[in-house]
């Protein structure tokens, strides 16, 4: 019987993710958390749509390591500001708004890593989510608050669409700056590119 020698066992690693990704995307997803709690409104007058920067966390992981890394942390981030606060609504609404906002924008930026696609992505998710918020409160609102259908359509242009659009911008903008600032300290080496 021969003596088995360390190469004899090849082990690979089948991880998505390596572990300083994981410690990465934990991370970000309870600075996501603690975003969520800071809310201000954007539009006087209407204090009950209240921005916070909780999306940004989720696409610069999203840019770091792809759609599904920053769908979780989304994910994740809402299910826990839903589970703190009791408000599982507001946590599907989230779900639906952020996996329009960071999923198309990781997967156009995934391709090619450049500044233009990035800012291409970010157009590209801003116009989704833009659409998927109107359309979950169409849905979601006359079910769970009663509000006639009527009410809500009469809300889409004056309110949703001004609301939503303003906040995207503020998401884009805070990505862009957030993520080439951290970029080279979270992505991985082979990823990395300079410049523009």
């Amino acid at each position: 019987m021969s003596a088995q020698t360390p190469t004899d066992y090849a082990f690979e690693n089948t991880n998505r993710w390596s572990t300083k990704e994981l410690v990465t995307m934990a991370l970000l997803c309870a600075v996501s958390v603690l975003l969520s709690f800071v809310e201000f409104p954007l539009i006087p007058g209407i204090t009950w749509l209240k921005f916070d920067a909780a999306a940004m966390p989720a696409m610069v992981v999203g840019f770091a390591y792809g759609p599904g890394a920053g769908f979780i942390v989304g994910l994740a981030s809402a299910l826990v500001h839903g589970a703190l606060l009791g408000d599982w609504v507001g946590a599907l609404m989230n779900i639906i708004v952020n996996a329009a906002l960071i999923v198309p924008a990781a997967i156009i930026y995934q391709r090619k890593r450049t500044y233009k696609r990035a800012i291409a992505g970010l157009a590209v998710s801003a116009v989704c989510a833009i659409v998927c918020a109107i359309l979950a409160n169409i849905v979601i609102d006359p079910f769970y608050f009663g509000m006639p259908m009527e009410a809500v359509l009469a809300l889409v242009v004056p309110v949703l669409l001004p609301f939503n659009i303003l906040k995207t911008l503020l998401d884009a903008v805070l990505t862009l700056v957030v993520y080439k600032a951290v970029s080279n300290l979270i992505t991985p080496q082979k990823d990395q590119v300079r410049g523009k």
